[in-house]
C-alpha cells in the first residue's frame, strides 16, 4: 500500500503527516499552505511546519499516469474533469444560497431602518408644529431673531411709527397660510388647462414689436438710474419704480403722467412692490428699512425695521396681508403690513452668507432667496426651515423667479448664465449661456407662465417649455434693472441705468 497525498492524491515524493488530523502531505504542498493560512487542510484547525513530522519511506515509485492512447483511458480522464466540474457547482450553489440569505437579512434591516427614519421624522416634524404653536402663548420670539427694538412715536412730520418687535407665527397666520396656499393651487390647477384667449400666441411675439413708447424724466437726472420696477396686477398701465435718487415714483401709462412721487428713503431705492388690490406700494432700501406707502395720500404709512442691514429683496405673500425680505445681514424676515410688525426672522447660520434676493412660490408656503456665494436656497414658511439647496452658479445670485405654475425656478447669477430648475425634481434641466459679460439683473415670467422675460445687459424674451429666445430688444443706453409684463403679455415694460422706463408692444 502506498501513501497519497491529502492535497494533490499523488504519492509524495517528501511524505509528511500532521499531528494535527493524522493525514499524509506532500511537504512542499503543506508548506505552502500553512504559509498561506496557517490552519490544517482537512479539520482547519491550527498547524505550523515545525509541527510535521517526516515519514521516512525508501525511495517511492510513482504509478504511471494513464495514457490517453486508448478508449478506456480517455473515458477515465473525461469522467474525472465531469467530477471536478460538479463539485465545483456544488460549492457555487452553496456559495449563492447563503449570499441571498444574507442579502434578504439585509434588505429587511434596510426596510426597518427606513421605518424608523420615517416615524422619527414625522415625531420631529410634530414637535416642531407644537413648538412653533407654543412659543407665541409663552411670549417668546421666532428662532434666531435679532433683540427687538422699542417702537418710537410719529413725529411732528407725520413720519409714521417705526417697528421691528417680533410677535411669532400664530397658528391663525399658519392656518390662513395654508387656507390660501389650497385655493391658489386648485385655481391654479383649473388655469393649466386653459390658455387665456387673449394671451398674445408665440408665433405672433416672434414677429418683433409693433410699437413702444417711452417715459422719461421720472426720476433725479442728478443722481441717475431707475433701479426697481413693478406693476399693479390688478391695473398693469400703473407703473412703479425705485431709483437711484432715493424716490419711488407711480406712472400711468394711459394718462402718460406721474400720479406720486414718494420720499423718504435716505438711501437708493433698490426693490419695489405694487398691491395688487390696494393703493399701497411698499419699496426697500440699503437704508435698511422697508417703507408702506399710500398711493391716494402720497406719504409714507409706516416703516418695517426687520433688518440691520441694507435690504436686498422683497416679495409679497398672495394673501396681500405679509412681506418677504432679504438682507445683507444674513436674515430673512416675515413681517404683518398691517401692524408693520416682524413676525419672524430666521437665517441659515451653517452658511454664513448675505442674501441677495428673495421671491414667494405662487402658492406661498415656500419661497427662494439668493445668497452672495451662488447658492439658492429654498425655504418653508411654516417650518421656517431650509428644505433645498440649488447649487451651480458661480456667482451671486442677482435675481430669482417662480413660474405661475409653480413648476420651474429661473435663476440669474454674476457669471452670464440662465439657470432653469424643476421643483418637481428638484434639479436642474436647462442652462441658458448669455453673451460675455452679460449682466442678468431683472427675472420674471408672464401671469400665464408662458413667457419669460430677462433683463439685463439688454431685454430678452424666452418662450417657455421650449426655452428659446422670440424676441430681443437693445433700445435702453444702459443696463436694464427691472422689466415686467403686461395683462396677458400685451406688451413689455423695462426700466434702466439711464432712467428711462420703456413700453413694448408684443
Amino acid at each position: 500500500m502506498s501513501l497519497v497525498c491529502a492535497i494533490s492524491n499523488e504519492v509524495p515524493e517528501h511524505p509528511c503527516v500532521s499531528p494535527v488530523s493524522n493525514q499524509v502531505f506532500e511537504r512542499r504542498l503543506i508548506e505552502k499552505y500553512i504559509a498561506e493560512n496557517g490552519t490544517d487542510p482537512m479539520n482547519g484547525q491550527p498547524l505550523s511546519e515545525e509541527q510535521l513530522v517526516d515519514i521516512k519511506v525508501s525511495h517511492p515509485i510513482r504509478p504511471k499516469a494513464p495514457s490517453a492512447t486508448s478508449i478506456p483511458a480517455i473515458l477515465k480522464s473525461l469522467q474525472d474533469e465531469w467530477d471536478a466540474v460538479m463539485l465545483h457547482s456544488f460549492t457555487l450553489r452553496q456559495q449563492l444560497q447563503t449570499t441571498r440569505q444574507e442579502l434578504s437579512h439585509a434588505l429587511y434591516q434596510h426596510d426597518a431602518a427606513c421605518r424608523v427614519i420615517a416615524r422619527l421624522t414625522k415625531e420631529v416634524t410634530a414637535a416642531r408644529e407644537a413648538l412653533a404653536t407654543l412659543k407665541p402663548q409663552a411670549g417668546l420670539v421666532a428662532p434666531q431673531a435679532v433683540p427687538a427694538s422699542q417702537p418710537t412715536a410719529a413725529g411732528a412730520g407725520g413720519e409714521p411709527m417705526e417697528l421691528s418687535e417680533q410677535v411669532g407665527m400664530t397658528p391663525e397666520i399658519i392656518q390662513k397660510l395654508q387656507d390660501k396656499a389650497t385655493i391658489l393651487t386648485t385655481e391654479r390647477k383649473k388655469r393649466g388647462k386653459t390658455v387665456p384667449e387673449e394671451l398674445v400666441a408665440s408665433h405672433a411675439v416672434s414677429v418683433g414689436p409693433s410699437e413702444s413708447f417711452e417715459a422719461l424724466g421720472l426720476h433725479s437726472a442728478s443722481v441717475p438710474g431707475i433701479l426697481a420696477l413693478d406693476l399693479c396686477p390688478s391695473d398693469t398701465n400703473k407703473v412703479l419704480t425705485g431709483g437711484a435718487d432715493k424716490n419711488v415714483v407711480v406712472f400711468d401709462k394711459n394718462e402718460e403722467q406721474i400720479v406720486a412721487t414718494l420720499k423718504g428713503h435716505t438711501k437708493k431705492v433698490t426693490s419695489v412692490i405694487y398691491h395688487p388690490s390696494q393703493s399701497v406700494v411698499f419699496s426697500a432700501s440699503p437704508d435698511t428699512t422697508i417703507r408702506v406707502w399710500s398711493v391716494t395720500a402720497g406719504n409714507c404709512v409706516q416703516v418695517v425695521r426687520a433688518h440691520e442691514a441694507g435690504v436686498t429683496g422683497l416679495s409679497l405673500h398672495a394673501t396681500g396681508d405679509y412681506l418677504l425680505s432679504s438682507s445683507e445681514d444674513q436674515y430673512w424676515a416675515f413681517s404683518d403690513i398691517q401692524t408693520g410688525r416682524v413676525l419672524t426672522k430666521v437665517t441659515d447660520e451653517s452658511a454664513g452668507c448675505a442674501l441677495t434676493c428673495a421671491q414667494f412660490h405662487p402658492d406661498g408656503l415656500i419661497f427662494g432667496t439668493g445668497t452672495a456665494d451662488s447658492q439658492i436656497k429654498i425655504w418653508d414658511l411654516k417650518e421656517r426651515t431650509n428644505v433645498a439647496n440649488f447649487p451651480g452658479h458661480s456667482g451671486p445670485v442677482t435675481s430669482i423667479a417662480f413660474s405661475e405654475n409653480g413648476y420651474y425656478l429661473a435663476t440669474g447669477a454674476q457669471d452670464s448664465s440662465l439657470k432653469l430648475w424643476d421643483l418637481r425634481k428638484l434639479k436642474n434641466f436647462k442652462t441658458i449661456t448669455l453673451d460675455n459679460n452679460y449682466e442678468v439683473k431683472s427675472l420674471v415670467f408672464d401671469q400665464s407662465g408662458t413667457y419669460l422675460a430677462v433683463g439685463g445687459s439688454d431685454i430678452r424674451v424666452y418662450i417657455c417649455k421650449q426655452w428659446s429666445e422670440v424676441l430681443n430688444f437693445t433700445d435702453h443706453s444702459g443696463l436694464v434693472t427691472g422689466v415686467a409684463f403686461g395683462e396677458n403679455a400685451q406688451f413689455l415694460t423695462s426700466a434702466g441705468m439711464d432712467r428711462s422706463l420703456k413700453f413694448y408692444s408684443m
